[in-house]
């Protein structure tokens, strides 16, 4: 079985990755890890 990749710099990819509602635990720790990597 081959492994499956989304590359998140394609339209397709981001949308799969951070549009969905099965992928909202995803927005949510990305943007967290964003706002505790701007305020170091």
């Amino acid at each position: 079985m081959r492994a499956k990749y989304i590359n998140p710099y394609t339209d397709f990819g981001f949308k799969k990755l951070f549009g969905e509602e099965a992928s909202k635990s995803a927005r949510l720790n990305t943007r967290l890890s964003f706002k505790i990597f701007t305020n170091s």
